[in-house]
């Protein structure tokens, strides 16, 4: 897999975006020469033409990213995928059609961005047609065998079967044995078969909870030796689904691994960053906060902003503000998280939190040093002491500032029951692990996408 900005993709999806921007770079180009002919020198290099045609590759690529078509996981049917393609190529048309009318410079030459579509969609559907073929054979997959039994190593064999983009194909797992003595015998029969066998094998992953006096480990050295990569599943998980294991998870791993390296420079230009974006913000929304004001009094009686209090960095409580998106009795009976399609929750509510309108005003809480732009959101101080108790590590949240949105909303959505929370807990250390200006600007660039898509919110 390929490290981006702190996060790990499979190099089969990388490889295929870069041909996909080629490709369409490469059927504008054609259609330029196909119809401007001798003039395709000047119309390329002295009208700007390269710089127009890349433009469509990169607006194409993000349209693609938004429909998730770099997604497999979420989108795995053929045809679901060629009609994404050309719900994607259909929205380009409609761009450059109203780019060019209000910008008539921006077309490289009579007809050409036409010609160029209609060559482009079928280089596109057979390409992705050419690329399923491709990857189906053995010789671009990677042989993993997994040493480890019980549910870790169940786990991790089903990860890695339920995610064909990885390339990973194991061929060797022994399943859940009890009898210690007879897993080692078998462990090491098939370290010395992989060692004597012409095919081999890529990679070891160690799925052990506790692997003392269990590790075959002359065998392992000698396929170490061998080019063969060993590792533990702790690492592969974390590269496969973006967080950071609780089962399993040792302090040691916090002391001496890498990353959770929080540093005072790293937070001071976070901060600088965050309080300028947030001022920006307040400033564009301006000419929308009369109406949005006179919705949420329309859609039922109360305030027109919401207070509640949340726990922030080191602990420290402070209120956030909120566009109220509940009827004004909807915690009379105390505090609760709130769920899928909670009646508490008025039509223009639900509206502002599928599209994060609600959040807006939390700008000013960005403002006041309360909270950043990207972090772990800030959780009720009625239920962070019960989490601390029931969740290792849980106060690790709490040593960077909050944010307006974070790698677990992006990557997971709302949680609403304890497993949730700690799926969310398990992609908020992930974050604090590799956090960066990089995976800041990756995580913003998700969360517009997770609002056009209307993903993610209670």
């Amino acid at each position: 897999m390929i490290r981006l900005l702190n996060v790990y993709y499979p190099t089969r999806t990388v490889l295929l975006l870069v041909c996909e921007v080629v490709l369409v770079g490469a059927c504008f180009l054609l259609a330029t020469g196909a119809l401007l002919g001798d003039d395709t020198y000047i119309a390329l290099f002295y009208n700007h033409g390269l710089l127009k045609i890349a433009l469509v590759a990169v607006v194409t690529t993000i349209l693609s990213y938004y429909f998730d078509l770099y997604e497999p996981q979420i989108v795995s049917s053929y045809i679901e995928i060629y009609f994404r393609i050309l719900l994607v190529l259909g929205f380009d048309c409609f761009i450059f059609s109203v780019a060019i009318f209000f910008f008539p410079d921006l077309a490289i030459g009579r007809f050409v961005y036409a010609v160029g579509f209609a060559i482009v969609t079928p280089g596109l559907i057979f390409w992705r047609k050419f690329y399923e073929w491709l990857c189906s054979h053995k010789i671009f997959r990677e042989r993993v065998y997994v040493l480890g039994s019980g549910d870790q190593a169940s786990l991790l064999v089903e990860s890695i079967r339920s995610r064909p983009d990885i390339g990973m194909e194991v061929v060797g797992w022994r399943g859940s044995e009890s009898n210690k003595e007879e897993r080692y015998r078998h462990w090491v029969k098939d370290l010395v078969n992989f060692t004597n066998s012409t095919s081999g094998i890529h990679r070891i992953i160690i799925a052990l909870e506790d692997a003392r006096n269990e590790l075959p480990i002359q065998e392992l050295i000698g396929l170490r030796f061998q080019g063969t990569i060993v590792e533990t599943s702790g690492d592969v998980f974390e590269r496969l689904s973006g967080k950071l294991q609780l089962d399993g998870l040792r302090p040691s791993q916090f002391l001496f691994g890498d990353g959770f390296r929080i540093k005072r420079s790293q937070q001071f230009t976070r901060r600088v960053a965050s309080t300028c974006a947030a001022a920006i913000g307040l400033l564009v929304f301006l000419p929308f906060f009369p109406l949005v004001v006179l919705l949420v009094r329309l859609s039922s009686k109360g305030p027109i902003f919401f207070r509640q209090t949340r726990v922030g960095v080191g602990g420290r409580h402070f209120d956030v503000l909120k566009f109220r998106t509940m009827t004004t009795d909807a915690e009379a009976s105390g505090a609760k998280w709130a769920t899928k399609n909670d009646p508490r929750v008025t039509k223009f509510g639900m509206f502002m939190r599928k599209t994060r309108l609600d959040e807006v005003p939390q700008l000013w809480n960005v403002l006041r040093g309360e909270m950043t732009l990207v972090g772990p959101r800030p959780e009720r101080p009625e239920f962070v002491p019960w989490l601390t108790s029931e969740l290792p590590f849980y106060y690790l949240r709490h040593a960077i500032r909050p944010g307006l949105t974070g790698w677990a909303q992006i990557r997971y959505g709302y949680g609403a029951t304890l497993a949730e929370t700690k799926v969310k807990l398990e992609y908020d250390l992930y974050y604090i692990k590799h956090m960066c200006l990089g995976l800041d600007l990756l995580i913003m660039f998700e969360t517009i996408k997770t609002i056009v898509r209307r993903r993610g919110a209670q």
